[in-house]
């Protein structure tokens, strides 16, 4: 088992080569501006330093969010493209999942990203891989008793101190814990062929209602 995994459903851009038991190479960065930029470049920097090239990569597992539009589709377009490219499968994964994975906390507890709008993207966990509720998008207020019984972990939590008062790391996104996850779910013969984008809201580029109407003079 070969993984080379991807997230940008936040600000970081993720990437890691796993074997199925260990990473062998990862790169991380945050650049809430710059997904497609820094993505490809990362991606060859993982391959290079594990010394393997794309085709020998048996798998991709890709962040499926939630996250805001523009970001989270730089990489389940990548993962896509990676995959028809080289005929290896695609597998999705909620990045809020290896968020919770990478914590190791015994639960329970909550993922938070920042869903921008003064609201947060976030899941309920009794376990680093179980998901109990979730993923939604909420303002943090309206989820306040919801979440009051655990810590948060996640860029979104120190967003809103006065709802996630307990609050533990990790506080971004690793594409190694996600690609650790995906490979304990394989072997437990678990469907990762989910890989449809969790946006969970509409994007905020909209089509213009009216258009302005120009006429000659």
């Amino acid at each position: 088992m070969l993984l080379l995994a991807l997230d940008t459903a936040t600000p970081a851009v993720s990437v890691a080569l796993h074997d199925g038991t260990r990473t062998l190479a990862e790169s991380h960065r945050v650049d809430a501006r710059r997904h497609g930029e820094l993505l490809l470049p990362a991606v060859d920097r993982v391959l290079a330093e594990a010394g393997v090239k794309l085709e020998s990569v048996s798998g991709f597992v890709v962040g499926t969010g939630p996250g805001p539009y523009t970001g989270l589709r730089v990489g389940m377009v990548t993962a896509a493209a990676f995959g028809a490219a080289t005929g290896a499968p695609v597998y999705g994964v909620c990045s809020l999942d290896g968020m919770a994975y990478a914590s190791g906390l015994p639960g329970p507890f909550t993922v938070v990203t920042d869903a921008r709008r003064k609201e947060v993207y976030w899941a309920r966990y009794s376990g680093p891989a179980t998901r109990v509720a979730g993923p939604a998008v909420d303002r943090p207020a309206e989820i306040a008793d919801q979440v009051a019984d655990g810590p948060a972990v996640g860029p979104g939590a120190a967003l809103y101190p006065e709802v996630f008062t307990e609050i533990r790391g990790p506080e971004q996104q690793s594409a190694a814990a996600l690609a650790a996850l995906a490979a304990q779910r394989l072997r437990a013969g678990e469907d990762l062929s989910d890989t449809r984008p969790l946006y969970l809201r509409r994007p905020d580029a909209k089509v213009p209602a009216n258009y302005k109407v120009v006429t000659p003079r």
